[in-house]
């Protein structure tokens, strides 16, 4: 027979799946939390039921009422110590849990992530490597006999978030002006899906979440590759080297930054390595050349809301910036 865990996993986003240490120990609670709630109301419900058919009108009773009773000391002592003992145990057990994630100490090997909170994308930077990406994060699995948790500083730049990957830990608010922290550490490699729990603007449904844990070589891999500067070597294209003089003589580089050029703008999402990442637009559209030509002749049609503007650039023009951009990897 299947576990309830097994019947209910599959889905990406699903909490009774859990995939790493803080979701596995608010899993526990909560399915503590159901199995005491489930006890009591299969416990009243079946009194009730007793109750119901036990005391119920027959034609053979008289028109008089039973005996009343009027209080009972045994019973009032039980249902006020019980619901009082449910309590403290539910209390001290989230507390444990609330303990274990968010006060557990940080290995020397842990991956220090800065998680910055946008309207409406993510923006990651890793201090101790160099690293500025955004809307995908990448870490490594975490090794239980040798613990490498990528632990996480988060913040907003504009109004509230939430940071919630639901099969690796509790959701995380993002305040402006106020630094909360997370870790995860997810011992098998794949991509984990989450989404801002907190609505933030026009855009929150669409402000996803792509986390990418990979074993230590690839996780290394990706690092060095990310702390190359910008595609320089553009010879062989024309088009791109004209687009990238066209995306450096405009306004992108007022919001973005290109390692290597004179773009240095820090509004929007850092582009330095734009094509190695499988998404644009924080999530809900697949980094194709024809996706990428749509976004930037005008975002609102692929994403309403969104605050990076129409450039109203010609076809050409949008040609070989797209071009140019397709190179940055």
């Amino acid at each position: 027979m299947l576990s309830a865990q097994a019947l209910l996993a599959g889905s990406p986003t699903n909490i009774f799946d859990p995939a790493a240490t803080p979701a596995r120990s608010i899993f526990g609670l909560s399915m503590l939390v159901l199995s005491v709630t489930l006890a009591i109301f299969l416990i009243v419900g079946g009194l009730l039921l007793y109750a119901l058919i036990r005391f119920r009108h027959r034609s053979s009773d008289s028109g008089h009422e039973p005996a009343q009773i009027y209080g009972s000391n045994q019973i009032e002592l039980s249902w006020t110590v019980i619901p009082i003992l449910i309590v403290v145990m539910l209390f001290l057990s989230t507390t444990r849990v609330i303990w274990q994630t968010e006060a557990a100490p940080k290995p020397a090997s842990a991956v220090d992530v800065t998680v910055i909170g946008h309207q409406f994308w993510w923006e990651y930077r890793y201090p101790k490597l160099g690293v500025v990406t955004a809307n995908e994060l990448h870490i490594p699995i975490s090794n239980p006999q040798k613990p490498s948790p990528a632990f996480l500083e988060m913040s907003s730049a504009d109004v509230a978030h939430s940071f919630w990957i639901p099969r690796l830990a509790g959701k995380t608010d993002l305040i402006p002006n106020r630094v909360n922290t997370m870790w995860i550490d997810p011992p098998v490699a794949g991509l984990y899906l989450g989404q801002c729990a907190q609505y933030c603007g026009t855009q929150h449904a669409k402000m996803l979440l792509r986390v990418y844990a990979e074993s230590p070589e690839n996780f290394t891999a990706w690092v060095k590759q990310q702390q190359q500067p910008a595609n320089s070597d553009l010879s062989g294209n024309p088009l791109a080297e004209e687009g990238r003089a066209i995306f450096l003589r405009n306004a992108c580089t007022s919001c973005h930054t290109v390692s290597g050029t004179s773009a240095t703008g820090r509004f929007g999402p850092d582009l330095t390595h734009l094509a190695s990442r499988d998404t644009i637009a924080s999530g809900p559209i697949e980094n194709t050349p024809q996706n990428l030509r749509k976004w930037i002749d005008d975002p609102n049609i692929m994403k309403p809301g969104s605050l990076m503007p129409s450039m109203h650039l010609n076809d050409h023009d949008l040609d070989a910036i797209t071009a140019y951009l397709a190179m940055l990897h």
